[in-house]
């Protein structure tokens, strides 16, 4: 275990060096440690690119069966304290789910079980699917029409509405952004956003459109923006919902059949869950009854 410890370390830390500090380790045994594991698979586990410590094809294959090793070492040793709410609980989500969804629900857990150490990231709906799969992260979130990955146990939570939205001094009719000339801007998040993707597909196939794009970092910048008229947007109801209400931005008026998205909440089939999973998991589908 502790040659499989050193190895995740390393990689952590981005050298030898940082991860003996860490472990308080001499320079000779985390060599000793990663040799030992190499010669045990038959190869080496990092190389050196552009200066830089990268793993092998060989590390990249055993990077999830270490992190699902060093999980399952972990539950272990909980054992003697497995009644009692506490450890480390690891959640990915994307964004939107996050801030609109999720809050209450990591207020109300952290307040009733303060020994459990809540981390949490926010991905894209595939990098949380694929850290859940890979022993990452124990529970994961995405917005999709339908999950795909295998070995994957996955709870439909909720039905989100996406909108077209643009502001109060923008036309509120679709059929002007789909004109030729047409020169707002798609005001969007990355690339491998599922709605987005939805969105720009459905588009291309049915009038071979494409949009001059503006990729933001989060939206809450993607709001700002078209809030001071730089063009429209494709967002979940939920995050846009206090603006509309208060007239700030207006929806666009539109007869397309987009695709249904769906908020799921995800965990690895066949992987022991620890209390503190099962409590959250527990809290996200009662929260989720009155979405």
């Amino acid at each position: 275990m502790r040659h499989f410890i050193t190895f995740k370390t390393i990689l952590e830390t981005g050298s030898y060096t940082s991860a003996a500090a860490r472990l308080g380790y001499t320079q000779s045994t985390m060599t000793s440690h990663i040799q030992a594991l190499e010669k045990g698979l038959g190869g080496p586990l990092f190389h050196y690119s552009q200066k830089k410590l990268q793993l092998t094809i060989i590390g990249e294959r055993a990077l999830p069966l270490v992190n699902e090793l060093l999980t399952t070492y972990q539950h272990l040793t909980n054992l003697k304290t497995k009644r009692e709410v506490s450890g480390e609980l690891r959640i990915a989500a994307p964004e939107s789910l996050t801030i609109y969804r999720l809050g209450p629900i990591l207020r109300q857990f952290t307040q009733r079980y303060p020994n459990v150490k809540l981390i949490l990231s926010n991905g894209t709906c595939s990098k949380n699917q694929k850290e859940v799969v890979d022993d990452v992260v124990d529970i994961g979130f995405a917005l999709l029409p339908k999950v795909k990955q295998d070995h994957l146990i996955e709870y439909c939570l909720q039905r989100e509405q996406i909108v077209l939205v643009t502001s109060k001094m923008r036309s509120s009719q679709f059929g002007d952004y789909t004109k030729a000339k047409n020169d707002d801007y798609f005001v969007t998040n990355e690339s491998a956003c599922s709605y987005r993707v939805m969105f720009e597909k459905h588009m291309e196939t049915t009038y071979g459109a494409k949009f001059n794009t503006m990729e933001l970092w989060s939206i809450e910048a993607i709001k700002k923006s078209i809030l001071g008229g730089l063009g429209f947007s494709f967002l979940p109801y939920i995050t846009v919902k206090k603006e509309i209400e208060k007239g700030d931005l207006q929806l666009i008026n539109h007869e397309e059949q987009f695709d249904n998205i769906y908020a799921y909440m995800m965990v690895k089939s066949k992987k022991w869950r620890s209390l503190a999973a099962e409590k959250f998991m527990e809290m996200t589908m009662e929260h989720a009854t009155t979405w």
